[in-house]
């Protein structure tokens, strides 16, 4: 039995620009944080007693005996992309919702990837497991998704991750002392819209506006200088931010219509309201999760105009993907 632990992320500033539409033209910037809340896949060999293969089991259990006929593409393509010839028993468990903007979908893959490799008694190191991850998504499934999710699941911390025009990408950590980060982890609110929606549908949309939003794009991507100004302060007054997620959201929400809608947009009005600063639908946008940025002695008053909705308690982690059991049966 190996099952693997892979964070999801919250992106600051830059989202937009991990697009490679986007950053093979312009190169592209994102600052982005993995938080305490997991996607977990626990993988072992099926023995052999069964009329199917393979059994995935997510929201759904599929029973399959070739992994052509496996339904969720990103086991179907990750197993060929490992050249899995043995049945396989998957479960997947995930602290939060799919789905839902904290870039799910890529730490599925990544965990899944890591998972295999470990599988077959291998490590892999986090940029492989980032490079391979945007390979499947992008390549092999034909997704319309960026780049940093699978960076941020992987290699986990407080990040800046700069894209090239030669399809490369560096990873830099954010070193913030101990009272900025727990300063920006206390002005920090991650509330549940209550509604999923599919992210690659709201992305296709804004790969299309990109050529017409160039403007928009660069001025988000200085916006991760900007971030990093204020994090770079002596004082740690950490408002700023805040206020500058706003400005990044109202640029945002600008991309395409279908970012944001008449409730997200009640929302983040009553939010404001109440005291926040700032904050964002996370993801591509169209629902799930939206992270609200408020002075600590606000975030009550946020919460009771906002009771209707779901607030999830979180921290900032800095593992990335790993392998938490390891226990190779080699039995079948």
């Amino acid at each position: 039995m190996i099952i693997s632990r892979t964070p999801f992320r919250i992106s600051f500033f830059g989202g937009g620009t991990d697009y490679p539409v986007w950053y093979r033209e312009n190169s592209g910037v994102v600052l982005s944080t993995t938080i305490n809340k997991y996607c977990y896949l626990s993988c072992r060999r099926l023995p052999p007693f069964f009329e199917y293969k393979h059994r995935i089991v997510y929201s759904k259990t599929e029973l399959s005996s070739t992994i052509d006929s496996i339904v969720h593409p990103a086991v179907r393509e990750t197993f060929r992309f490992m050249h899995i010839d043995e049945g396989l028993e998957i479960h997947h468990d995930g602290d939060l919702p799919a789905r839902s903007g904290l870039g799910s979908s890529s730490s599925f893959t990544v965990g899944l990837l890591n998972a295999l490799h470990a599988l077959k008694g291998k490590m892999i190191s986090k940029e492989q497991l980032a490079k391979h991850a945007i390979f499947i998504e992008q390549q092999m499934i034909k997704e319309d998704v960026g780049s940093q999710d699978q960076i941020a699941a992987a290699f986990g911390g407080f990040n800046l991750i700069k894209f090239t025009r030669d399809d490369l990408f560096s990873v830099n950590t954010v070193v913030l002392n101990r009272e900025k980060l727990q300063a920006l982890e206390d002005h920090m609110l991650l509330m549940f819209t209550g509604f999923s929606r599919t992210a690659a549908e709201i992305a296709k949309e804004q790969i299309k506006e990109t050529p017409k939003k160039g403007k928009e794009l660069i001025a988000m991507a200085q916006m991760v200088d900007e971030a990093l100004l204020i994090l770079n302060r002596e004082s740690d007054d950490v408002t700023d931010f805040g206020k500058l997620l706003h400005e990044a959201w109202l640029l945002k929400r600008s991309l395409t219509n279908k970012i944001s809608n008449p409730q997200i947009d009640e929302i983040y009005s009553a939010a404001r309201e109440a005291g926040a600063l700032g904050g964002k639908l996370l993801g591509a946008g169209g629902g799930g999760f939206m992270l609200l940025f408020a002075r600590p002695e606000d975030h009550a008053v946020i919460r009771e105009r906002l009771q209707a909705f779901l607030f999830v308690p979180f921290q900032f982690e800095n593992s990335g993907s790993q392998i938490v059991v390891y226990q190779p049966d080699g039995l079948y």
